[in-house]
């Protein structure tokens, strides 16, 4: 019996962490895989919404900045609010950089980001983090405790979903692809390219901060470790090329296809020892690397590649406008 409830518990934690990478793995779709923003900072994004989540919901403390007391409900939303606003100064100067540009530009202004957060103690604890976050249900018997916040997560990840298809299906996510496909026609047909870019990049940076956020709470703490750029902005990137850059349903499915395998990848690495054990983190980048590749071997363009709006997928070649 206790093996059995191991088992479900070690399930819910795969399928729940799932779900809030899927969540991540969306925002970034909308900026890249919508309108080809190359933002390299995830984690500058999931930091900033996971600490004012943590902030906003934990009660009095000399050890850092809070006091607030507030509901899980309002922590998510400080979280998607902090993490627009920063993205939206952001956007306003380097939204107008070339791909490459705009790449180095966001983990580089992500690295800043979560070196002031590590670094500001009497706002964040500094290295020590923030702990007692409240999480949900968290006072129900068990299993079921772990079973809501679960349904909630994936409540969240629908939501968004659902939001995105409609976002995507309608005149402004027909604008975000000829964006992406064709700037300078979209300048010509009297596209404002700036708004909607910066547009895409704010609610997708918001998505990302929402993550943060659901993560912090499911872990009751958040400290430097977890916004490791390997965890976050690697990952969510893996996520989004092998589930399929463009399509929605490929964002969620790459996350709970790569996440499975990053917690596997750690039930057998754990088992080394000695010397090997300092090596396992190295390793298992490599085993999600080797991964990538033998996936876009298979699938040049994700397991779910994006669909074009005429029923054709971007596998099958355009017919010529001559």
């Amino acid at each position: 019996m206790d093996q059995f409830f191991g088992i479900l518990n070690y399930l819910m934690f795969l399928v729940t962490m799932g779900g809030i990478y899927g969540v991540m793995a969306l925002g970034l779709n909308l900026q890249w895989g919508l309108t080809g923003l190359f933002n390299v900072g995830v984690a500058g994004f999931f930091a900033i919404g996971a600490y004012v989540s943590a902030i906003v919901t934990t009660a009095e403390t000399s050890k850092h900045l809070g006091g607030y007391d507030l509901p899980f409900g309002a922590g998510l939303v400080a979280a998607m609010i902090c993490s627009g606003i920063v993205a939206w100064g952001i956007g306003r100067i380097c939204i107008r950089l070339r791909s490459d540009y705009l790449a180095i530009a966001t983990i580089g202004i992500a690295e800043i980001l979560r070196l002031i957060l590590k670094n500001e103690a009497w706002a964040t604890n500094g290295s020590r983090g923030i702990s007692n976050i409240s999480r949900p249900f968290e006072t129900l018997p068990q299993p079921w405790g772990p079973v809501a916040y679960m349904l909630l997560v994936f409540a969240i990840l629908f939501v968004v979903y659902w939001f995105l298809e409609r976002g995507q299906a309608a005149p402004w996510g027909r604008v975000m692809r000829a964006i992406r496909d064709n700037e300078l026609a979209a300048r010509a047909a009297g596209k404002n390219i700036e708004r909607f870019r910066i547009e895409a990049f704010v609610i997708g940076s918001a998505l990302m901060g929402l993550g943060g956020a659901l993560m912090a709470h499911f872990f009751k703490y958040i400290g430097p470790e977890a916004t490791d750029p390997l965890l976050t902005t690697f990952l969510v990137w893996v996520m989004l090329v092998v589930g399929g850059s463009g399509n929605n349903r490929g964002a969620i499915l790459g996350a709970m296809v790569i996440w499975t395998l990053w917690s596997a990848t750690e039930i057998v690495t754990s088992r080394f020892s000695g010397e090997w054990a300092v090596r396992v983190p190295f390793l298992r980048m490599f085993l999600i690397g080797l991964l990538l590749q033998v996936v876009l071997q298979k699938f040049s363009l994700g397991i779910l590649p994006e669909k074009l709006p005429e029923g054709r997928t971007n596998q099958e070649p355009a017919a010529s406008d001559d």
